[in-house]
């Protein structure tokens, strides 16, 4: 019988607080500390990101860089969720909250699963922060692999598209998602306790979802306290039809299976979530500590199915036993993954510092461990531990220059032990030193940065896979905002950034089980430098906003997975290799508050993007490769193309959005149509194109006690349709939800 998770005490503990939260105590509603509102460079007038009411995420300040701005003001492109928008987004997945904002997308690995995709870039090249540090995750290893944050406790999250390798290194190459969860306090709080707490109920998995928040100071005003807590259980999804597709079941010879029909099978989800945090603040800074949890456990539906990129060979050694798609959640059939995170962290900050301004340190200990179970036996152990630290010291004027210094430092002990050990145990360290700087001249304002990286990974019996490896990557940055009007302003970035090969596309040598397919290392792999330009503009006057961006990324050997077209008895052969690539990808969005009379304050917003990926070389070159079996090996080389489109890149789309707001109330209709997916790598299948649509409805009301109250009611791909994502390695046997409705109450106090 599979090993329950450590059975935590968070549903027990979450129980008094929502009691807590819910009791008719007369607080009133400030926003929680340790919210940008609260902290250093928070607006002067206290507006609160987390107001249900907020409408102009241009003013949140963005806290992901050390010289903080609201994002309208940053040269850099950024987007934010906060307030009531974010609560409408919100997920069990980042990926899903943050997956409609421009320029963003997800994975999809079940619900379980949904890491960000920024600008077609994800996995190792799109770094997620837990407010400026690190997840310490393992979900850059495989796409089965979920990000150890809940977006359910975030006061906002931020999304850097763009090479951010500046200011978070190496992994950051193709962009960086910051959520803010305002764990360490960093001020006092307006009232001596203040927080906010949810219940949900969703129809389409039968989920129910319960966190609540608190935040506090003492008498005295120096100590500040943090609570927060979440649980969270949802059964198998409702799908419109049948998991497979149709096109998948032609190519299997299967006929439909009418008792499988409207559910996905094996896609149950379980997470609890708690952390306390205590701060002394004075007038000049802050000394701060916080230890969280994360544990959840999950379904990986269709694993039970062949599937993977090859979608010409489906002998992965998977069984199509559908009694199976039946199972217990517990995992009597399929995968499922149960994973927990212990995370301890220390803040500080000192303000004044004579030439500087500020200094802020963060340092930050994870444990981290999964177990991946093959019905009822145990098939894979990952431990994960990891230690990381950062320096921020902001510089007063220096010659006109604002600016900041950065230094850097993690380092990574990762184990895998079982039947998907297909990588080697290593040890990794990382340090990086960065300077960034911005001046304004009249109507134009310059930010130049530069940083340095050294890389190292170790690796057990490294002479016989290769040999340890040891890398130094640079970055380079200028940008420049020009104002050619009060209403008008345009900007311009030239990024150089460099990214050092990990540990998985150098010493991968076997079964990838989530993927269905052989995957093999390249030791001698070299960093992949990304040249970028980038085009932007904004335009606001009275109640329409308008912007845009162009950008071009070119990439010097682009580290990529390729299928070699050799077929071994566990599946298609998959290696990691690398040449140059060319991304070119356009965004543009609009916000109309075209009314606001007696009938309500009426809004519309539609947003648009594209991104087209390719290979940029010619002709082919020849990958020799050897492939482990049993205990010898298979020799093989094959000619490769150089060129052609690399493979899950998401399609291009459009949404749109119509949102009203009379008195208590607020409702929302939006809808996103995802294009046809036709522009596909070699031996790739496309993806028809889907329209998902979603409504919101919120009935809002404050107290005479200061308290606020607000019920909610949200329905999400109201179509019903078969949804199924192209950037997903499960796309022809696990489609996205159909048609669900989910309500709740909010509380803040």
């Amino acid at each position: 019988m599979p090993v329950s998770s450590p059975r935590l005490p968070v549903p027990a503990v979450l129980s008094v607080a929502l009691a807590v939260a819910l009791s008719p105590v007369a607080f009133a509603a400030p926003p929680p500390a340790g919210t940008p509102a609260a902290t250093e460079g928070a607006p002067e007038d206290g507006t609160s990101t987390t107001d249900p009411h907020i409408k102009d995420l241009g003013s949140v300040v963005v806290t992901a860089t050390p010289l903080a701005d609201d994002a309208e003001n940053l040269i850099r492109p950024v987007e934010v969720l906060a307030g009531a928008r974010l609560d409408e987004a919100k997920a069990s997945s980042l990926g899903e909250t943050v997956g409609k904002l421009p320029g963003v997308q997800s994975s999809y690995f079940g619900p379980g699963v949904g890491r960000p995709i920024v600008r077609g870039f994800d996995g190792a090249r799109v770094q997620v922060l837990s407010d400026g540090l690190g997840s310490g995750d393992v979900s850059t290893v495989s796409v089965d692999h979920a990000v150890s944050i809940e977006p359910f406790l975030a006061d906002q999250i931020e999304v850097l598209k763009g090479p951010s390798t500046l200011l978070y290194g190496s992994g950051a190459i193709g962009g960086a998602v910051n959520v803010v969860d305002g764990r360490v306090p960093q001020a006092a709080t307006d009232q001596p306790l203040q927080g906010r707490a949810e219940l949900r109920f969703d129809s389409v998995n039968d989920g129910k979802t319960g966190m609540a928040r608190l935040d506090g100071t003492s008498a005295s005003g120096n100590m500040v306290f943090h609570f927060d807590a979440l649980h969270r259980e949802t059964g198998d999804y409702d799908i419109p039809g049948y998991a497979e597709s149709a096109a998948h079941m032609a190519e299997e010879g299967e006929e439909p299976d009418p008792p499988t029909r409207g559910t996905q099978a094996n896609s149950a989800v379980r997470t609890d979530s708690g952390a306390l945090g205590m701060s002394w603040v004075g007038d000049r800074g802050f000394l701060g500590a916080s230890v969280s949890l994360f544990n959840t456990r999950y379904g990986v539906p269709g694993h039970e199915h062949e599937h993977g990129e090859d979608e010409h060979d489906h002998d992965h050694g998977h069984a199509h036993d559908h009694d199976d798609d039946h199972a217990d959640e517990e995992g009597e059939g399929g995968v499922r993954i149960v994973m927990d995170q212990r995370r301890s962290e220390v803040r500080g900050g000192l303000d004044d510092l004579g030439p500087f301004a500020s200094l802020r340190v963060k340092l930050a200990r994870t444990q981290y461990t999964h177990t991946e179970y093959e019905g009822q036996e145990v098939g894979t152990v990952f431990d994960n531990d990891g230690s990381e630290g950062r320096v921020e010291l902001v510089h007063k004027p220096w010659g006109g220059w604002d600016g900041a210094f950065g230094l850097q430092w993690a380092q990574r002990e990762f184990r895998a032990v079982g039947d998907e050990a297909f990588v080697p145990k290593s040890d990794s360290r990382d340090a990086g030193l960065f300077w960034i700087g911005r001046r304004k001249f009249d109507a134009l304002q310059l930010e130049l940065g530069a940083r340095h990286d050294r890389n190292r990974i170790d690796v057990d019996e490294p002479s016989a896979i290769g040999g340890d490896r040891d890398f130094g990557t640079s970055s380079l940055s200028a940008a420049l905002k020009w104002d050619a009007t009060d209403a008008l302003h345009f900007s311009f970035g030239l990024d150089r950034a460099q990214r050092s090969p990990t540990a998985e596309e150098l010493y991968s040598n076997g079964l990838h089980v989530a993927t269905g397919s052989i995957e093999l290392g390249a030791p001698h792999l070299d960093p992949e430098t990304a040249n970028r330009a980038e085009l932007g503009m904004h335009w606001h006057a009275g109640p329409l906003k308008l912007a845009a961006s162009l950008y071009h990324v070119r990439y010097a050997d682009f580290i990529y997975l390729a299928q070699t077209g050799v077929q071994e008895h566990d599946g298609p052969v998959h290696a990691w290799t690398q040449d140059d690539a060319r991304f070119n990808g356009a965004e543009a969005e609009a916000d109309w508050n075209f009314a606001d009379n007696a009938s309500g304050d009426w809004s519309l917003r539609v947003f648009g993007d594209v991104v087209r990926a390719k290979l940029a070389g010619s002709g082919t070159r020849t990958l020799d490769f050897s492939v482990p079996h049993g205990d010898h090996t298979h020799d093989n080389s094959v000619e490769l193309s150089r060129e052609g489109n690399l493979p899950r890149i998401a399609p291009w789309r459009v949404g749109g959005e119509l949102r009203w707001e009379r008195g208590p109330l607020r409702a929302s209709l939006g809808a996103v149509r995802y294009a046809r997916q036709d522009r596909v790598a070699e031996l790739e299948s496309e993806t028809p194109g889907y329209t998902l649509v979603d409504a919101h409805l919120a009935w809002h009301t404050d107290t005479a006690g200061g308290n606020a109250w607000e019920v909610f009611l949200d329905g999400s791909n109201l179509l019903d349709e078969e949804a199924r994502v192209h950037t997903s390695f499960l796309k022809d046997v696990a489609p996205l939800p159909g048609r669900g409705v989910g309500f709740g109450v909010r509380a803040f106090f």
